[in-house]
């Protein structure tokens, strides 16, 4: 008799312990309305922001954009426009000194072809995709910097690399198979598409 009493007793402790591990205290565990769905939600949030690269400084985003075409003879942007004129200045000389803007810093390269390759360290990037929506511009973005590429080459091979490109367009959608998502901005989004 006590022995069938024993494992009555061990058999529904066996049984609680299972309810309680796998429902949690409300049983809602796991599911999307507890806190489980609250970890997955934000584990999806987390991995959303991480898929854009990111480059700490300007030596980082030029060697960023070296692993995906050519970004020769670095300087700063105020070193690149004491020397160059008309075609062949860069983007960004007012932009880049308004606070507004969240730029922390600018500088250029060249391309295999001669081109400026505009580089910009961004320390706000709603405040960088806010102005932009303003002006009415296009950028190619990562999470902490901003490139412009003039040249076609240069252009066609960043496109492998990662980063998206930031339209404000309120119609704006890409061809199928390509993705669109909201910016920090709204009325922008980021996309893997890329127009000419």
């Amino acid at each position: 008799m006590r022995l069938e009493q024993a494992l009555a007793i061990g058999a529904t402790l066996v049984a609680l312990t299972s309810v309680t591990a796998c429902g949690g205290d409300d049983g809602t565990e796991g599911r999307n309305g507890g806190n489980g769905g609250a970890n997955t939600a934000d584990a999806t949030e987390q991995a959303d922001k991480s898929t854009l690269p990111e480059a700490a400084d300007m030596a980082s985003i030029a060697r960023f954009v070296k692993q995906y075409t050519s970004c020769e003879s670095l300087r700063t942007g105020d070193d690149y426009d004491a020397n160059h004129t008309g075609s062949n200045n860069s983007w960004g000389t007012e932009e880049s000194a308004d606070p507004s803007w969240g730029i922390r810093e600018r500088a250029v390269c060249t391309d295999a072809s001669g081109h400026p390759i505009t580089l910009l360290s961004v320390h706000d990037m709603k405040s960088f995709q806010n102005s932009a929506k303003q002006a009415g511009w296009s950028f190619t973005v990562g999470s902490d910097f901003a490139l412009i590429l003039v040249g076609d080459e240069a252009y066609q091979a960043i496109q492998q690399s990662g980063v998206k490109k930031l339209i404000c367009e309120p119609d704006f959608a890409p061809p199928s198979g390509f993705t669109k998502e909201p910016a920090a901005v709204d009325g922008c989004v980021l996309s893997d598409y890329f127009p000419s």
